[in-house]
């Protein structure tokens, strides 16, 4: 029996793969991580026990994995987005792996291309980016040497930064010396569910603009020159010569 890792994307029901979906309404057991994925994303399953772990500890988890590999059940563990960005797999795959329990993972449409298409942007435009950084602010968890959000910017590349938004005053400084002033920036609050919202401006602005909504979580903040896609070259792909 498998246990499988499923990407539910980042919210839009119709966002979730065609194997993802498939699993989700076939698997017997499903736990899935309520805060983040919508009950709409398990439409049409037929599991006998459907379980939010939101609440519950990994040990808890686990021990709800492996009974129902104890019983030759698969499981649907369902994560927003692709489960392999900021999922916490990678410690439920440790314990499951010293148990001998097999396990599978099922890519999913990540927050940062949902935010691309909420935006109508290419984050890779020819002699403006050819670089796209995941990363995350850094507050209750510490950022590996290196990797701190001053030193990813000396990259310039365009920036996707999860679990920031509240702490946007803090991180447009950091940022500034970098980019510019009048660099763009977006903030994408549930990208591709149906109350998302946007908030466009610049690092000059962007936290004044912030200021007037209630974004609090679940937002991306997307930072670059792509999102100006007003001045750049075109690419050779599509060339007559």
């Amino acid at each position: 029996m498998t246990i499988y890792f499923i990407g539910a994307g980042p919210g839009d029901p119709e966002l979730v793969t065609v194997k993802g979906q498939r699993l989700i309404r076939a698997c017997p057991v499903i736990l899935y991580a309520g805060s983040l994925v919508p009950e709409a994303v398990l439409d049409g399953h037929t599991a006998h026990t459907v379980i939010d772990s939101a609440s519950l500890t990994l040990d808890e988890i686990v021990a709800i994995l492996t009974a129902a590999d104890a019983r030759g059940e698969d499981v649907a563990r369902v994560h927003s987005g692709d489960p392999s960005l900021y999922g916490a797999i990678g410690e439920q795959i440790r314990r499951l792996d010293a148990l001998g329990v097999t396990w599978e993972i099922i890519p999913g449409v990540t927050a940062t291309a949902a935010s691309a298409a909420a935006l109508g942007a290419e984050l890779t435009l020819p002699g403006i980016s050819q670089t796209v950084i995941l990363t995350r602010y850094a507050r209750k968890t510490a950022m590996p040497e290196g990797e701190s959000l001053a030193e990813l910017a000396q990259h310039r590349a365009t920036l996707a930064i999860h679990l920031g938004v509240r702490h946007l005053a803090e991180i447009v400084p950091i940022l500034t010396p970098h980019y510019g002033s009048d660099c763009p920036v977006a903030i994408v609050y549930r990208a591709s569910w149906p109350d998302q919202h946007i908030v466009r401006g610049t690092l000059a602005d962007i936290v004044d603009r912030a200021a007037s909504t209630s974004l609090q979580r679940t937002a991306l903040i997307v930072v670059g020159k792509v999102l100006d896609m007003e001045h750049f070259t075109d690419s050779t792909l599509y060339r007559a010569d």
